[in-house]
């Protein structure tokens, strides 16, 4: 057709010995053949552009068709896999949780053990025959190994320096000979320790006497006043007494492992010796507690909460659970703070003797402000009746004696301040803390109390 229509095929033709209207037709049929041509030309190359198009997707489709059959073949692989884990999971429970009354001794489960392991077998060789079928996947490259950082040594260390200098500075080269120059250095350091070292203080205390009023029968000795003790009439000093403390309530080791330690360094302390010293020690920080609880309530606004601990009950063999209070300090104050109280329940009375002062001989107001909780019940006992009604039941209504207390409170709570536990509220979530309320508090203690 093309070889018919195109002009290659038609033979030149010399138009100036035809009339003019059969040279403007041969023209006009001419014109018409070329454009024949060209669109031709123009079809053959969209229909070959389609056939490679058509071979790209054949390409692709086969490809996803192989990479759908290996996905086929991993997941009939993992399925089996998990089958075995599972199994094998379903097994060893059945041996540790099942009941006692159903529980087979060695023998019984011996009986099974054939069929067990034929099981194992079959899972075994299904995973193994899955696994030829699969491609082998190109092993990824090895990261280069990550070389350590070593931190920098603490530079409050003290520094014990162990200068090295060649034996000889004089130039090795025989046709020199001359002194060399130190023109720098490496320094490297290594950590050490010193053990702990017991040792004693030797207190000698000078006796002073006048020889002259001796002679007259006047003579007074003189000396200087004893040192005071954590201890009265103990060995251990202040240091001794706090290592205690530190090792068993900071580090958590018993007295029996402290006197198995003192003891290689040939000090001989029984644990009943060491658990006096603590209490000593206890009963000498109780003035730093006291303090620290006038710091702590000195606060207008006060956040607490509790959060249960177990406690040995001995005799038992088992706990029982005791509770530790928390009162913080608001962030909002220049100086935080917090202060936790040890209470072996979650009464009522626990806030109430805390936050309510203390009677002669060594008299406190109860504290006046406002007090930051959740929703418990407990610290009802000590919220104002007048400022916070609805909050407080009628056992811990306004009592009779606490009238000058009373006045103090602050009945308005600043709105723009959102609620926000501190650091002492035991793992507060934003439920927990969506649930916290502001209670002007008055701690004043009932005049039964």
């Amino acid at each position: 057709m093309h070889r018919m229509l195109g002009m290659r095929s038609t033979p030149p033709v010399d138009l100036s010995q035809w009339p003019p209207e059969a040279a403007a037709l041969i023209n006009q049929l001419q014109q018409q053949l070329q454009a024949q041509a060209s669109e031709i030309a123009q079809r053959e190359a969209q229909i070959t552009r389609r056939d490679t198009e058509i071979a790209l997707r054949d390409g692709e489709l086969t490809r996803r068709d192989g990479e759908i059959a290996r996905r086929d073949r991993e997941i009939a692989w993992r399925d089996a896999k998990l089958e075995k884990v599972n199994f094998e999971l379903a097994r060893l429970k059945r041996w540790k949780f099942e009941a006692k009354t159903e529980a087979m001794t060695a023998q019984q489960r011996a009986l099974f053990a054939e069929t067990l392991f034929e099981d194992e077998a079959s899972l075994r060789a299904k995973l193994a025959e899955l696994q030829k079928g699969m491609p082998e996947a190109p092993a990824k490259p090895k990261a280069a190994p990550r070389q350590p950082r070593r931190q920098a040594l603490p530079e409050h260390l003290r520094r014990v320096e162990h200068h090295h200098e060649p034996e000889d500075t004089t130039c090795p080269n025989a046709q020199c000979g001359q002194p060399m120059q130190r023109v720098g250095e490496d320094v490297s350091e290594k950590l050490d320790i010193v053990p702990a070292e017991f040792f004693a203080h030797r207190h000698i205390y000078g006796k002073w006497a006048c020889r002259c009023c001796q002679k007259n029968g006047e003579g007074r000795l003189v000396q200087a006043p004893a040192e005071p003790e954590v201890v009265e009439g103990g060995i251990p000093a202040s240091g001794l007494v706090a290592h205690t403390l530190i090792s068993r309530f900071a580090d958590h080791l018993p007295y029996y492992r402290q006197e198995q330690i003192n003891a290689r360094s040939g000090v001989h302390t029984p644990r009943s010796t060491l658990a006096t010293w603590a209490g000593a020690g206890g009963a000498a920080l109780e003035p730093l507690y006291d303090a620290h609880k006038r710091f702590i309530l000195s606060a207008g606004v006060l956040h607490a909460d509790e959060t249960p601990v177990p406690l040995l009950d001995p005799g038992s063999g088992k706990t029982k659970q005791a509770y530790i209070w928390a009162y913080a300090r608001s962030r909002h104050d220049a100086l935080p703070g917090v202060i936790y109280e040890f209470c072996t329940g979650r009464g009522a009375q626990h806030p109430l003797e805390f936050l309510g002062g203390k009677g002669p001989p060594y008299a406190e107001p109860a504290w006046r402000g406002t007090l930051l909780s959740d929703q418990y019940a407990a610290y009802n006992a000590v919220l104002d009746a007048r400022a916070s009604p609805s909050a407080t039941p009628p056992r811990a209504q306004r009592m009779p004696g606490a009238s000058s207390m009373s006045s103090a409170v602050a009945a308005r709570v600043p709105v723009r301040w959102p609620p926000r536990p501190c650091s002492a509220l035991r793992g507060s979530t934003t439920p927990r803390a969506a649930s916290l309320r502001w209670m002007p508090c008055n701690a004043a203690r009932p005049a039964s109390a």
